[in-house]
């Protein structure tokens, strides 16, 4: 097979491959929301571990 023929059918091929993982991947919410969920498991996960008498403040 000449060289440009399998490059092309190659790129070809790896786009109907990028193409099928995108339909079948899940949306996941995007980097800000999970910034902020991961920051209020951090706060959550303080307020468990500290004290009643002494409360949380986080600086964010």
């Amino acid at each position: 097979m000449h060289a440009d023929i399998h490059h092309q059918l190659h790129q070809l091929h790896a786009a109907e491959l990028h193409r099928a993982a995108a339909a079948a991947a899940p949306r996941v919410p995007g980097p800000a929301l999970r910034i902020q969920l991961g920051w209020r498991l951090v706060e959550l996960g303080l307020r468990l571990a500290t004290p009643a008498h002494r409360p949380v403040t986080l600086a964010a």
